[in-house]
Order: structure tokens, then C-alpha cells, then sequence
């Protein structure tokens, strides 16, 4: 009896077994049985908008690597994070904060492209006119007590190293320095609606998008102002999950990477708003991963 059950047993943990494998191959592939290279994109932008930015990229993909690739659209940060984890997407374009979550939680996770402004990202604060607030090389001490908001919880740009620099310059909590707790507006573009419309005094956002939106036609910089500029940091990074070696082979990711790099400069503009795209490896984010830790975004 003890031989029959431990048969069924073995027979059991095989079917298994043998389901979880073939669940983790159904998430990878195609219904043609192809293995699907699939990547995914923090939201720091409307989301119809990132679709239209980066199905272009999935077909560049596709072309130069000889393998299916789709773009699979992210619900937040945190989900971004999920997928990668979970292997339903392979690749990531991530904020800083994200890719360094990622690549603790996933071993082997790897840092292989950035833009080639990334080594030299930061965030602005931004204030409205009525503030009376403007422009200063030293941190502005005088936003305390205004309304204050982030963007969304898991942006670097938009609230790790915005956070870092109060804590850093004011020896406070934002929370305590401000008088009041600070709004998270989800996206860059939201934070800046948020000031320019005067709904909220103060904002901490990511300066290609303001500068992206000073640009334009009908943007008043002066009812929406900078008035102070952080010091530079590592940010966004394309992140590989290792087994992109096990679905399409050993030295694939290098492959990848090369794809990356390689990207037609007009394509790194109207995807990424990046000038081109350079290496990156998971040292560079050595700080970020610090100031994570610090604020345990990452325990």
C-alpha cells in the first residue's frame, strides 16, 4: 500500500511538474508555438499614446533579432515590476527605481541599454506663479508649507530622488517640511497639469517632460515655473530577464543589447525621446539602489 501511494505520488508531483512548465511556455509563445520576445514600459505617459510609441520598436525588434516580438502595455509601476518578475514580459523599459526592484528580485536580471541622457537625468521643481516662487541655484526652503505633489509613487524622477533631495537639504520628511502629505498625481504630464492649472502649488517632475511641454505651443513657463534643478543621477534603463537565454538561446541578450544600441536614432526620439541609445550595466545604478534602500524602497 505504501509503494502504491508513493507511485501516485511521483505521478502527481511529474503532472505537475510538467503543467507548470508548460504554463511558463504558453506565456512565451505564440499559438503557433513560436517563442514571443515580449517588453513592457513603466506608464509615465498616457497609455494610448505609449502604445502608438512603441509597437514601432516591437517591429524593429522583430526585424533585426528574427524572432516575434509585442509590445504588452503596463497598468502602473508596480505591474511593470509584476510582469517582469512573474516572466510574462522578457524586457523592460524601466525608471530607475523600478529596474533596480527588478533586478533584486530577479537574479541574473540585467542592465543593458539606456538613453544617452540617462547618466545625466534629473528632476525639476516646479512651482505656480502666485507662489511668488522663482528660479535659484540653491534648494528652495521657501515650498515649505505649500502643496506639494509627486508624480506617481514609483517614479524616480518623480518621487525617489525628488524625496531624497527634501530629506537631504531640509532634514525632513516631505510630509513634515510641507505641513501636509504630498498628492501623487500618477504621471509627469498630470504633475504639470496639476501647477500650470494652480491646483497644486509645487511639484517635483521629470525635466525632459517639462521641457517637452515648455516647447509647445500655448505653454506659459511662467505661470508653470522651474525654480529649481537637482543634481544629476542614473535613470531609465532597458532590463533583461535571464531567461531570454533560455528561450532563444545562449548570447542572446548580448544580441539584444546590440539591437538596442544599434536602434535608428529616430526611433530612440519618437520612443523614448532619447538622442540615441548607449550600453548599460547594473553598476551604473549602484546610487539609485542606495537611495532605495535608504527610503526602503527595496528592504
Amino acid at each position: 500500500m505504501a509503494d502504491l501511494m508513493t507511485t501516485r505520488r511521483t505521478i502527481l508531483l511529474g503532472v505537475a511538474a510538467v503543467a507548470v512548465t508548460l504554463s511558463s511556455c504558453s506565456k512565451s509563445t505564440n499559438s503557433s508555438g513560436d517563442a514571443v520576445l515580449k517588453f513592457t514600459a513603466i506608464p509615465d505617459h498616457d497609455a494610448v499614446a505609449l502604445k502608438a510609441k512603441y509597437d514601432p520598436v516591437a517591429e524593429y525588434l522583430t526585424k533585426t533579432l528574427g524572432v516575434p516580438c509585442e509590445y504588452v502595455p503596463s497598468t502602473d509601476y508596480d505591474a511593470s515590476v509584476r510582469m517582469f518578475e512573474n516572466g510574462d514580459v522578457h524586457i523592460a523599459w524601466f525608471g530607475g527605481l523600478t529596474g533596480v526592484q527588478a533586478m533584486h528580485n530577479v537574479e541574473g536580471a540585467r542592465a543593458i541599454a539606456q538613453g544617452k541622457e540617462d547618466p545625466y537625468f534629473m528632476s525639476y521643481f516646479i512651482a505656480h506663479q502666485s507662489t511668488g516662487l522663482t528660479a535659484s541655484d540653491a534648494f528652495p526652503m521657501e515650498m515649505a508649507g505649500k502643496s506639494f505633489t509627486f508624480g506617481s509613487n514609483k517614479s524616480t524622477s518623480g518621487r525617489l530622488m525628488p524625496e531624497f533631495f527634501i530629506r537631504e537639504n531640509t532634514g525632513k520628511s516631505p510630509e513634515a517640511f510641507f505641513g501636509s502629505k504630498p498628492g501623487f498625481s500618477g504621471a509627469h504630464d498630470a504633475t504639470i497639469e496639476l501647477v500650470a492649472s494652480g491646483q497644486v502649488q509645487v511639484g517635483a517632475v521629470n525635466f525632459k517632460t517639462y521641457d517637452k511641454w515648455a516647447a509647445k505651443e500655448g505653454s506659459d513657463t511662467d505661470v508653470c515655473r522651474v525654480i529649481w534643478k537637482t543634481p544629476t543621477y542614473y535613470d531609465y534603463n532597458f532590463t533583461a530577464h535571464p531567461d531570454l537565454e533560455t528561450l532563444f538561446g545562449e548570447g542572446f541578450i548580448d544580441k539584444l543589447q546590440k539591437a538596442l544600441v544599434d536602434m535608428d536614432d529616430s526611433l530612440a526620439k519618437s520612443a523614448f525621446d532619447r538622442e540615441t541609445l548607449i550600453e548599460a550595466k547594473n553598476e551604473d545604478f549602484a546610487k539609485i539602489e542606495g537611495v532605495a534602500r535608504d527610503l526602503e524602497f527595496i528592504r
